[in-house]
């Protein structure tokens, strides 16, 4: 990587998209799970149907009642959302002397900084402080009761989003309950329960749906959701800016990173949000 020698440099767009954007969408658990995403750095109002019209058998000749659609949208994106930000230093010693690419090594840090923050916010974000509120705190969703050591419970939630006439395609659940869950076997049979999904390394599914595995998610918290009734909304405009002085004293540079996005259900009904019963 080159230094500027300017104070404060930005890097140009192109290279934002390389370092940050694409590397980040196969990081991200939420994002690599397949949500609809719109690139928008402005307020975004989402239209959606609240209520259809009913249809039925008109004799000929007869008069086809009317029916009114009823119209709802989604805001997301306000002007006010906060950005997520990261700061990575790295000496000019490390810069001169690196024998392996310190722009490869700063890339993967930045993008594995940025998706865990990303990750945190866009599954259990609170929405406070003008911040990003994650599928678990959206309002509108099913809820149902997670029992890792049963996985009729997934059973359960799917029965829940068979009810909403939802498709789920993806189940997020933290290690410790995947753990757990890996380790339920069938009766009579004795195979594990948790199946690996041969159409891709170290992937899983439970019951045909594919299960991603987060430590993003607190243990006795799952969801399952049909991804493609989550809308990321994602400033494709994020700034990286190479600070070569701001660090001077200690012969370092860093480079800084500030993006945004935000979060929303375009059906709450598509997601299903499992939770443990306390003992």
């Amino acid at each position: 990587m080159v230094a500027d020698t300017t104070s404060t440099a930005s890097l140009i767009q192109e290279q934002v998209s390389s370092l940050l954007v694409q590397p980040l969408e196969a990081a991200s658990v939420v994002l690599a799970a397949g949500p609809r995403i719109f690139d928008s750095s402005e307020p975004l109002r989402i239209p959606k149907i609240t209520a259809g019209i009913t249809a039925g058998f008109v004799a000929e000749n007869a008069e086809i009642p009317e029916g009114d659609v009823a119209f709802g949208e989604i805001m997301l994106m306000p002007s006010d959302r906060k950005s997520i930000k990261a700061i990575t230093k790295f000496s000019n010693e490390a810069l001169r002397q690196s024998t392996v690419g310190l722009d490869a090594v700063l890339k993967a840090r930045l993008v594995h900084d940025v998706a865990a923050a990303l990750d945190s916010a866009l599954l259990t974000g609170t929405g406070t402080t003008k911040s990003i509120t994650g599928i678990t705190k959206q309002t509108g969703v099913s809820t149902g009761v997670l029992d890792a050591t049963s996985p009729d419970s997934i059973l359960d939630a799917l029965g829940t989003a068979a009810a909403n006439e939802v498709e789920p395609n993806r189940l997020f659940v933290s290690s410790a309950d995947f753990t757990t869950l890996r380790k339920v076997k069938a009766s009579g049979t004795g195979e594990y329960m948790v199946q690996p999904d041969v159409t891709g390394a170290a992937r899983y599914q439970l019951f045909g749906v594919p299960v991603t595995v987060t430590n993003k998610l607190p243990t006795g918290t799952a969801v399952l959701a049909d991804m493609s009734q989550v809308a990321v909304v994602r400033d494709l405009a994020p700034s990286v800016t190479v600070l070569s002085e701001r660090y001077a004293e200690f012969d370092q540079q860093a480079i800084r990173v500030v993006t945004r996005y935000d979060l929303g259900l375009l059906h709450p009904e598509g997601v299903v949000v499992l939770t443990a019963v306390a003992p």
